[in-house]
């Protein structure tokens, strides 16, 4: 089953708005639903509480400081505690493949993320989209390498996060740079998007290839040492879009959904999106 066909009625995509974050925002306290909450799992119900995983920093969505995490989604996931009535816990594990396994096994009940869906993903996970992104390049200041699409990334090092949908888009258009006589491609792929980013920093990647939302962030941060390439293109993607994802046929998929729409319904979601620049 993919939630994301009944989900996608009621997303809101984003838009980059520019880069001012207002991380200090109060947001309001919900009430909870108690339907909903009645329909949640047996087990969670019991213990008052789930375990939503990441796999590290993905700003301005999962900023993980020690095993605290701020961002969107952190707020979000705190705003859907409330609606759902159950304490939400956040564990942090090393790559999207880890996390994809974890919430699979059952030991972690869902990932907020957002996390990208994919038909290959849904065979395994389903998912409740909150979310549509684009895929752009970070590059240092000037883009001294002129990198402004997947064809002139050729004969440049390309920095990407491991098992992610990027990495895989890259690693095709290094086979096509090849077959076209054009420089080859060095993939770089990292664990999580600060050493991407970084790597670009230190110059020892030209460009970070990854989701405009994050990217955006982190330029915002860069002391003006870094800016995005690639805006307004499909960059090898068709329409992108991103949210939760829990174990294949789990009862709590349904109940994440309502429960984001209720936070659409009551502006919680909008005022979270504002607060982080999204």
């Amino acid at each position: 089953m993919s939630i994301r066909k009944i989900a996608c009625l009621a997303l809101t995509s984003v838009v980059i708005s520019g880069t001012v974050f207002a991380e200090d925002a109060a947001l309001p306290k919900l009430s909870v639903n108690d339907a909903l909450h009645a329909q949640l799992p047996e087990a969670i119900r019991t213990s008052g509480k789930m375990i939503s995983v990441n796999n590290g920093s993905f700003p301005p969505y999962e900023i993980v400081t020690g095993t605290e995490m701020s961002g969107a989604s952190a707020d979000l996931t705190d705003a859907l505690g409330q609606v759902l009535g159950v304490k939400i816990e956040h564990e942090t594990v090393g790559g999207l493949p880890a996390l994809l396994a974890g919430v699979n096994s059952g030991r972690y009940q869902f990932a907020f993320g957002p996390v990208g869906d994919f038909k290959s993903r849904e065979e395994s996970n389903d998912f409740v989209d909150w979310v549509q992104e684009f895929v752009v390049f970070s590059v240092q200041k000037g883009n001294p390498k002129g990198i402004t699409s997947l064809d002139t990334a050729c004969g440049n090092r390309l920095a990407v996060m491991a098992g992610g949908s990027a990495e895989k888009v890259i690693q095709v258009q290094a086979e096509k740079c090849k077959a076209d006589g054009k420089g080859a491609i060095e993939v770089q792929s990292f664990t999580d998007q600060p050493s991407s980013i970084l790597a670009v920093r230190s110059k020892r990647s030209d460009a970070f290839f990854s989701s405009q939302a994050p990217l955006t962030y982190f330029v915002s941060q860069a002391n003006g040492q870094l800016e995005l390439t690639g805006v307004g293109q499909k960059n090898g993607f068709e329409d992108l879009y991103q949210g939760a994802v829990v174990a294949k046929g789990s009862r709590l998929g349904p109940v994440l959904r309502d429960a984001i729409k209720v936070l659409m319904d009551n502006g919680t979601y909008a005022a979270i999106m504002k607060k982080w620049g999204l």
